[in-house]
This record gives structure tokens, C-alpha cells and sequence, in this order.
């Protein structure tokens, strides 16, 4: 039995592949932007704090680099 997200998620996946390649990065990127400006406003951050918090994140975990430490404090 289908449900209605797997109907939506057909219909999303139908129109992503109807874009070019050039269409789909800037989509990427827009997302992207969108993502970091709601995480900006809901936290009360700058542009710059937001961006090296989610930087801190994302590598929180992996084995730490000295270079890496430097770039995002």
C-alpha cells in the first residue's frame, strides 16, 4: 500500500531529475543558505557564529586536525 509521502517523494524525485545539473547545484545551494539562515535566526547568531558552530559539529567526532582547529577555532 502506498502512502501519501511515498506519492510525494516519487513526485519530488520526478521533478528533481527534470532539472539540469546546473539547476540542481544551485537548488543544493539555496537549500543550503536557507538551512543556515533558520539555524542563524532560531539560535540569535551572526552569519559568521552560526556557520563555525555547525563547522564544530560536523567534525565533532573525527579524528582532530590541527589545520581544521585553526580554520574553525
Amino acid at each position: 500500500m502506498k502512502s501519501v509521502a511515498d506519492d510525494l517523494r516519487a513526485e519530488q524525485r520526478a521533478e528533481t531529475l527534470r532539472l539540469s545539473l546546473a539547476e540542481r547545484l544551485a537548488r543544493g545551494f539555496r537549500l543550503g543558505e536557507e538551512g543556515l539562515e533558520r539555524f542563524r535566526l532560531a539560535n540569535g547568531l551572526d552569519r559568521e557564529t552560526a556557520i563555525r558552530i555547525l563547522e564544530r559539529r560536523r567534525q565533532a567526532g573525527r579524528i582532530p586536525s590541527k589545520c581544521m582547529s585553526e580554520i574553525i577555532g
